[in-house]
């Protein structure tokens, strides 16, 4: 018995070992992958303190001195921006979300004829590529008189984010056991009742899935914000307000570049207080069918 443990210890060494070296390549092929994923977010941030001289000579490295002024001049010039498209962009998650959900829970527990084909034919839209629109939403919004107006963004973010949302909410709905409405239902509550108090509440991660889509895209959104409000230069968002640094002929880097981190840090904020809210809706079943 002591002879064979004598001979297992050093077999469990050798294996701790190789694992060990398993481990330690592993390691290493991640940092190589990491390096050159998060550089350019740290050569943003060399870029940001830089003048032009230093932009045109050291671009990809740390030169001093640091131009701090870069930030207080790219604070003054995007903060209206941003603000904008915290608005619009709150606006219309809140709008989706409030749309969405009704009729996800109509296509999931109501009963009326044709409900199969009228879902399928909405969920036809996720193919027809939203450039294919862009004409005809900016002609709709110009006969309605929306043209340099915050709805002319709104209500056309909030149309276009329905299809993808309804599907989300009602493949969730769908999954959800239908016992419990119906113990609702012989309690007294109303569909709307069973909705608000049952149905929303277990959504909430499918819901912050749909927000997180939706706010991304409406953030990062530049060709109709600039077809739209672009004679209005107080509703500029973000993307247009970012061009307005650059010029035709000269460019102010440093300045330029502290804009692009400051308008990021939003985004990042609300990634790091959602990023579980995301991950759980994922992980319930949000894209299932």
């Amino acid at each position: 018995m002591g002879s064979l443990k004598h001979q297992t210890l050093p077999l469990q060494r050798r294996m701790a070992l190789r694992m060990r070296r398993g481990d330690s390549w592993v390691h290493l092929a991640m940092i190589g992958l990491l390096i050159p994923t998060f550089y350019p977010f740290v050569a943003l941030l060399f870029l940001s303190f830089k003048d032009n001289p230093q932009f045109y000579h050291n671009r990809w490295l740390l030169s001093f001195p640091l131009h701090f002024g870069n930030y207080t001049y790219a604070v003054k010039t995007v903060s209206p921006y941003i603000l904008n498209s915290i608005i619009s962009s709150g606006v219309t998650v809140v709008g989706v979300l409030l749309l969405a959900s009704l009729a996800a829970y109509a296509f999931s527990r109501g009963d009326f004829p044709g409900k199969e084909g009228l879902f399928y034919l909405i969920l036809s839209l996720l193919m027809v590529p939203g450039i294919l629109t862009l004409i005809a939403r900016f002609i709709l919004v110009k006969q309605l008189g929306l043209l340099n107006t915050r709805w002319a963004l709104i209500l056309p973010w909030i149309s276009g984010g329905q299809v993808f949302a309804i599907f989300l909410l009602r493949s969730f709905f769908d999954h959800v056991p239908e016992d419990l409405f119906e113990s609702a239902r012989l309690d007294g509550a109303n569909e709307f009742q069973i909705l608000l108090q049952i149905a929303l509440p277990l959504a909430r991660p499918i819901m912050g899935v749909v927000a997180i889509l939706n706010i991304t895209g409406t953030w990062n959104d530049l060709i109709w914000p600039l077809v739209t409000v672009m004679n209005n230069q107080t509703l500029y968002t973000i993307p247009i307000g970012l061009t307005l640094f650059r010029q035709a002929f000269w460019t102010n880097w440093g300045p330029l570049f502290a804009g692009y981190v400051i308008v990021s840090i939003p985004m990042l904020v609300f990634f790091v207080f959602s990023s579980k809210l995301f991950i759980r809706g994922i992980a319930s079943g949000a894209i299932k069918m």
